[in-house]
């Protein structure tokens, strides 16, 4: 498996998955509308040149909110969606982006354990007015190791 950038011709794989993965998909003119955004990216996950999973997120000066992860069906528990969380998570630092978020809908339950089962953990309620179920808040924290900390408290300027 490679995992690299999303470039337009991804495209209709990655609507194939969205469709095939949630109930109320989006549509390419979405995607490409959110990918148009200054601080969104996407990153595929591919199998022999063929997009098998994809990622979109957005850089926010203190975390990365994650918009939208889906794998294919036919590739689901491979380990390509801890794959594309591990690579959020390697963007992760003790001093600027330090947590993950996603709003998870109270009845994907495959989601809530799926992120939970790579360290998320359930931070809020999001009500809605607008569809049939709340979201969940789930938080992926970056938890330095002491010598992680260790290391930062070293480079920080001596008063």
């Amino acid at each position: 498996m490679h995992i690299r950038w999303l470039i337009r011709r991804d495209m209709p794989e990655v609507i194939e998955i969205e469709q095939a993965s949630f109930e109320v998909p989006w549509d390419e003119e979405y995607f490409l509308r959110v990918l148009r955004q200054r601080n969104c990216i996407g990153m595929v996950a591919t199998i022999k040149d063929h997009v098998v999973g994809y990622v979109v997120y957005e850089l926010q000066k203190h975390q990365i909110f994650l918009l939208n992860l889906a794998v294919h069906p036919e590739h689901c528990r491979n380990g390509i969606g801890r794959a594309l969380v591990q690579r959020l998570e390697d963007k992760l630092t003790p001093t600027r982006r330090t947590e993950i978020k996603i709003i998870v809908s109270d009845h994907n339950l495959t989601a809530l354990q799926f992120f939970k089962g790579v360290g998320f953990i359930a931070t809020g309620v999001m009500k809605s007015s607008h569809v049939k179920s709340d979201g969940i808040m789930m938080t992926f924290q970056n938890m330095p190791t002491g010598e992680e900390v260790w290391e930062w408290v070293l480079d920080q300027p001596q008063a």
